[in-house]
């Protein structure tokens, strides 16, 4: 009987120690957690410059493909032009 008095305070205390634990546990995973999003900030930032760079960028890569493709038309056409006359 009298260890059925005490198994009431045993079970509270080892409720409270297993709570302790998994706050600490928790507790030390934050700053884990915080330099993670640290990381994925800079990324981010990051990201944001490659894609204005692509973005400042793309309209000079459209007109230089468009003159290569003008070229390469006018390149065809004297090559047919040329196997038209032999």
């Amino acid at each position: 009987m009298f260890s059925a008095v005490l198994a009431g305070p045993r079970v509270t205390v080892h409720l409270i120690r297993r709570l302790f634990a998994s706050v600490l546990e928790a507790a030390e995973t934050v700053p884990r957690i915080a330099a993670a999003l640290d990381e994925v900030r800079a990324t981010l930032r990051h990201l944001e410059r490659l894609l204005s760079y692509v973005a400042e960028e793309l309209p000079e890569l459209a007109d230089q493909l468009d003159r290569i493709r003008a070229r390469v038309d006018s390149l065809e056409e004297r090559g047919r032009e040329h196997a038209g006359r032999e």
